[in-house]
């Protein structure tokens, strides 16, 4: 299937399984459910459970004609749980305690859109329904079921993506920071849940050990570019284009690729780490040519 086809074909299904699998605006409390909805309907790339969805079909089994067979377990309620601890991440990122932000996906934050309370609630909320979705929609396949939750926790535990955030803000006005400090933010922070997406993706497809070292590898390269990325847009793009506030990094004396590397360095190791995800991915069943090309797009992406 070509790119843009399949691409749409990713979206359209994760939209229908956020519809389906998150309460409805108006389950009590009906504040609370209707800021849930909104911060995960914002929009976005969706690029997390879209790497759920595509590293699962690069392991289904396929027919003689080469059709995909029916998977073993349907990945998207995985796919939509990493969306939850994503948007989750995102909803608490913008508060005034953490990165104070009015503008996400081109729309006002959810505290801005309701309140900080409410916001705060929401956040707690779907980071909780992402495990409530891999206990319910993975409870006949016991193992699997473990095998997600534990690469969910791990990804967005203090380790990971809230460690990331905790060394981010540390990071904020430290003129001594250094290349070290600012992969490790990066590594856990955004590297994190890429990996966990491939990871939970590859356990959904049944993957062996072997391609999901090659995963592992592909998610902490993409990770990286993906972030380096980020700093670049931030520093060069508006916010028209970006759909959230510019400049804020340099506003707030954060450290990033761009202040420590500065901007040409920045874009070539972005390309250097890019390179190193396609080789990873190049190992997997038949080239992972979806996976490769979404890759290859991000590295370019303006916004």
């Amino acid at each position: 299937m070509e790119f843009t086809t399949q691409l749409q074909a990713y979206r359209t299904r994760i939209e229908h399984g956020i519809e389906n699998f998150v309460p409805l605006a108006a389950t009590r409390p009906a504040r609370l459910h209707t800021a849930i909805r909104y911060s995960l309907q914002a929009g976005g790339k969706r690029l997390r459970p879209i790497l759920v969805l595509a590293a699962a079909d690069v392991f289904q089994a396929r027919s003689a004609d080469s059709v995909p067979a029916v998977p073993a377990c349907d990945p998207l309620p995985a796919a939509i749980a990493i969306e939850c601890i994503h948007t989750y991440s995102l909803v608490h990122d913008d508060l005034p305690c953490m990165d104070n932000d009015d503008l996400r996906r081109g729309q006002p934050t959810c505290h801005k859109k309701f309140d900080e309370a409410t916001a705060l609630l929401a956040g707690d909320s779907l980071l909780t329904l992402a495990f409530q979705l891999v206990a319910r929609h993975y409870a006949g396949i016991p193992t699997l079921a473990a095998t997600l939750t534990g690469i969910l926790a791990e990804a967005a535990g203090s380790e990971h993506l809230i460690g990331g955030q905790m060394e981010d803000l540390l990071a904020e006005k430290k003129l001594d920071a250094t290349a070290g400090e600012l992969d490790f933010i990066h590594h856990n922070k955004t590297g994190a849940m890429l990996t966990a997406a491939l990871l939970a993706g590859g356990h959904c497809g049944g993957a062996d050990e072997s391609h999901l070292g090659h995963l592992r590898d592909a998610g902490k390269h993409l990770g990286l570019a993906f972030q380096i990325i980020d700093d670049v847009l931030d520093a060069t793009a508006d916010s028209a284009t970006l759909g959230k506030t510019p400049g804020k990094d340099a506003k707030a004396g954060k450290t990033t690729y761009v202040t420590l590397h500065g901007l040409e360095a920045a874009r070539r190791h972005a390309r250097a780490q890019t390179d190193a995800a396609l080789a990873a991915l190049s190992r997997l069943p038949g080239g992972a040519p979806f996976l490769s090309t979404l890759t290859e797009k991000m590295a370019t992406r303006t916004s």
